[in-house]
């Protein structure tokens, strides 16, 4: 059964709505990637901040303020029209609720316990809720009264990527007729320190597939696709296949041999009855650290041995954790919608020195379009700790 991305509400560092994240993205502007200090003691680091003033969290949920769900209602409130829509067309115990995250509400939790530890007491605006990872499903599920399943995945970094495959799992079991999807993450010191203590933070832009790649920049970001089964008037964009595999060869480290990525891929080319020669577009999980660009290369390279145009986003977006899946799955999504009027794809931005001891992959350079062919579909590969891996394919639907 096709599942239709029928609306697409974003906020990232590229921008604070579709078309001003189109333009970032097509242009390869990493503008929005900042050195700043105060996340980490004595560093200072390049991250991907939203600096868009952010809406305020309703009176009658304000024991749900976060900045995570603040995001996430500046992402719902740029497509709340059309959710309204499916609710009074399905009705709201039809309209389901999965989203991706890994951090919720745990920077409002850190500064919480933090003062109750200095002062042996709450701050006022404290609430446990806040910093639950079912946080920010409750919270949209609460905001639009509706009454279809609710509930969120942490898979670390492909958590967003499972949420788009779980919500057309519901579609295809008859359990909700439309279900907004998607993920979000914000900035917060407890991530920005973890990943550095596995010194795995660069203290220069990130540098996918270069020889000098030192490792990731973190970013924040909100994305909420309303996913059904009929199309949308405007567009017949869709989620077209997924495939997952977990190869659990290390608790962060990813599989060498990208035994495990391959696989992902693969399943979601069977899962959307493609061959790998179909793709023409494929978003990379590209981190920038040594072992995850140099396993997913390998990968790339025995599933597409013909060569696929690729990039990895990272360098504008930084690396968003558990909305990265679906944050690339809408850089496909703004590929091949009418926001992309060039006919464009994603730029790899890098300082273009090769690993040679990595096969050489078909990097998009700027200014790169289309080919001329439909219908196009584009891949998108998500990877995560402890061998976690997720492929969606995104296109034009029949």
């Amino acid at each position: 059964m096709t599942a239709y991305l029928n609306a697409l509400g974003l906020i990232c560092s590229l921008g604070d709505d579709r078309a001003s994240v189109a333009r970032t993205l097509f242009a390869g502007d990493t503008s929005g990637m900042r050195t700043e200090s105060g996340w980490v003691p004595e560093r200072s680091l390049p991250v991907a901040s939203v600096k868009a003033l952010l809406p305020e969290i309703p009176d009658a949920l304000r024991g749900q303020s976060s900045r995570n769900n603040q995001l996430l209602l500046a992402a719902a409130l740029q497509i709340e029209p059309e959710i309204r829509e499916a609710i009074g067309h399905y009705g709201a115990a039809r309209v389901g609720v999965i989203l991706g995250t890994s951090t919720s509400g745990i920077d409002e939790a850190s500064r919480g316990i933090a003062s109750y530890l200095r002062d042996d007491a709450f701050p006022g605006d404290y609430d446990y809720r806040q910093q639950e990872l079912g946080a920010p499903a409750d919270f949209l599920a609460t905001w639009l009264d509706v009454g279809g399943p609710a509930y969120v995945i942490s898979t670390a970094c492909t958590s967003s990527a499972r949420a788009l495959l779980s919500a057309r799992r519901l579609l295809d079991m008859g359990l909700c007729d439309a279900v907004l999807c998607g993920g979000v993450d914000s900035l917060c010191k407890l991530t920005l320190n973890g990943f550095s203590s596995l010194e795995a933070v660069s203290s220069e832009r990130c540098n996918p597939f270069s020889v000098n790649r030192n490792g990731i920049n973190i970013g924040e970001a909100a994305v909420l696709f309303l996913m059904t089964r009929e199309a949308s008037a405007d567009h017949r964009i869709a989620l077209l296949g997924a495939g997952a595999s977990s190869d659990a060869h290390h608790i962060s480290a990813p599989e060498p041999t990208g035994r495990g990525a391959k696989a992902a891929m693969q399943k979601a080319l069977d899962n959307a009855r493609l061959m790998a020669s179909d793709i023409d577009y494929l978003n990379l999980h590209g981190t920038a650290t040594q072992h995850n660009d140099s396993m997913e290369c390998l990968a790339v390279d025995a599933l597409f041995p013909g060569g696929v145009p690729c990039s990895s986003t990272k360098p504008m977006s930084g690396h968003t954790l558990g909305a990265a899946g679906a944050l690339e799955a809408a850089f496909c999504w703004l590929t091949l919608s009418s926001e992309n009027d060039g006919h464009r794809l994603p730029p790899h931005v890098w300082d273009e020195q090769a690993d040679t001891s990595l096969p050489a992959l078909a990097w998009v350079k700027p200014g790169d379009e289309w080919p001329p062919r439909t219908p196009r579909r584009l891949m998108s590969n998500s990877f995560a700790f402890g061998g976690n891996n997720v492929s969606l394919i995104i296109g034009d639907a029949p």
